[in-house]
């Protein structure tokens, strides 16, 4: 149990931003708009449902199942938040350039995504949106055991996050013509900056379980 009110909040903050941050859909937009070129209104709609759909389930088997794999593995809790920290920081630095993350998407599966007839759930759902990142991360905030306490801020922010993501890619023309591609970079760079921060502290905290540096 958190040991108190503000605790807790601040625990679903953390979540809610560092899920969001990594499945960054604002950063999906032309990839989404480049697989979904030919495609009508009701096509790209579909595909948005069905994208939205593959991130909220993967994320959620894998924050329900994590705990169960690392036990069938070996891996400690120190050793993923060290492993998660490390992953959004590489992630968040390249956001912080402006660059989409190549563990969520790359040309060539831009490219493949826009052969298929049905690419909501490759390559849109796994892994442009939920990609190596947001995978890990979930099951380092989960912990090594399920905790009710835990669960409901984590499931509600990957259902929010999957939410939005299906908002964002339906409204993909319009975001990118409000927004453009300056605003969609600036938000890239503060979404970076605030990820790289909970990198380290994902780090630190692994670190500190371990007993290498002090609380």
């Amino acid at each position: 149990m958190w040991a108190s009110f503000e605790s807790a909040w601040q625990f679903a903050l953390i979540a809610f931003s560092s899920i969001f941050f990594l499945v960054d859909p604002f950063a999906s937009i032309p990839a989404f708009l480049a697989i979904t070129s030919n495609e009508t209104p009701e096509r790209r709609r579909h595909l948005a449902r069905r994208a939205a759909w593959t991130c909220f389930s993967v994320l959620t088997v894998f924050a329900v199942a994590g705990s169960y794999v690392m036990k069938l593995l070996g891996i400690t809790m120190p050793a993923l938040e060290i492993a998660g920290g490390l992953i959004m920081l590489r992630v968040g630095l390249e956001m912080l350039q402006a660059q989409r993350p190549q563990s969520q998407e790359t040309a060539t599966e831009t490219q493949e995504g826009a052969q298929k007839d049905d690419a909501g759930i490759i390559p849109l759902g796994i892994p442009m949106l939920a990609g190596p990142g947001a995978i890990s991360t979930v099951m380092v905030l989960m912990g090594p055991e399920l905790s009710l306490v835990r669960a409901v801020p984590i499931f509600v922010s990957i259902a929010i996050t999957s939410l939005s993501a299906y908002w964002i890619f339906t409204g993909a023309d319009r975001v990118r013509a409000v927004l453009g591609q300056t605003g969609i970079r600036v938000m890239m760079r503060l979404m970076g900056l605030l990820l790289t921060a909970v990198a380290v502290q994902f780090a630190i905290n692994g670190l500190t379980h371990l007993g290498v540096i002090g609380k």
